[in-house]
């Protein structure tokens, strides 16, 4: 027989109460954070009819860099360099940064497929780093100042952009005040597994109606660290990527907020 006496002092009074106060505390927050996703969906059903569209067309199209940051990513950094350059833009306009931090074969790779495009005729700019000072965001920061679009697209190794994904997000820039377009999510694996499909059913909650909510609604939201496209003068002017927190997109989102730049 197990003797359990040593835990008889969880029932006196002097720990019971605080336990359980604590306890219903806990269960508090978490019902606050339900009650918020209801908000947000109650928001998302309410300005579900507004859908957001370009004010206006530019005449001429403007130059825009695309971002490549790459680490030891290997086929889908060869894969996501092949999408960028297939985007359906002027190709006197386009200008692709692959800013790759890798140590291990991926430089190869990712090298070849530029020469590649090179070959073709397209502006592809390999940026290998000897070290990884900053992570993403210092490969960001330092690849900037040899950007020559006057707007950044930016996407992660796994990502694959559409053809007409600039197309699609240039022209939202026709109004001076928008600093960032942030695009949903799709997914190429979704019916893989339990786990793909569970993971696209929390990130189409996240780009769908939270995103859409809070937008529409004229509340913040933030950019997602890839699949969007920055106008140039809105990273500079708020002091550009900084690298002293692990959530470098989430923290030049709200300092250009802050700053009066409007994201879509």
């Amino acid at each position: 027989m197990i003797a359990w006496t040593h835990f008889d002092w969880l029932g006196h009074p002097l720990i019971q109460w605080p336990l359980t106060a604590a306890y219903l505390f806990l269960l508090s927050m978490i019902a606050l954070y339900g009650l918020h996703r209801f908000w947000l969906l109650w928001l998302y059903r309410r300005h579900l009819r507004r859908p957001t569209r370009p004010s206006a067309q530019f005449d001429r199209l403007p130059a825009v860099t695309v971002q490549l940051p790459i680490y030891n990513e290997g086929p889908v950094a060869t894969r996501v360099i092949d999408a960028a350059c297939r985007l359906d833009y002027p190709k006197h306009l386009l200008q692709i940064q692959v800013l790759d931090d890798s140590t291990d074969d991926s430089q190869q790779l990712a090298q070849s497929r530029c020469a590649h495009w090179v070959s073709q005729g397209y502006d592809v700019q390999y940026r290998h780093r000897a070290n990884r000072h900053g992570y993403k965001a210092g490969a960001l920061e330092a690849a900037l100042p040899h950007a020559t679009g006057e707007f950044i697209a930016i996407f992660d190794a796994d990502f694959v952009p559409r053809t007409d994904f600039l197309r699609q997000t240039v022209h939202y820039f026709t109004d001076a005040d928008v600093g960032m377009v942030q695009i949903r999510w799709e997914h190429l694996n979704r019916d893989s597994s339990l786990l793909t499909r569970s993971q696209a059913i929390f990130l189409d909650g996240h780009f769908i109606i939270e995103h859409t909510a809070r937008n529409r609604s004229g509340r913040w939201i933030n950019f997602n660290g890839t699949a969007g496209i920055w106008r140039r003068d809105a990273i500079v002017s708020v002091g550009g990527w900084k690298h002293d927190t692990l959530t470098e997109d989430v923290d030049l989102s709200y300092r250009a907020q802050m700053a009066g730049w409007r994201f879509v």
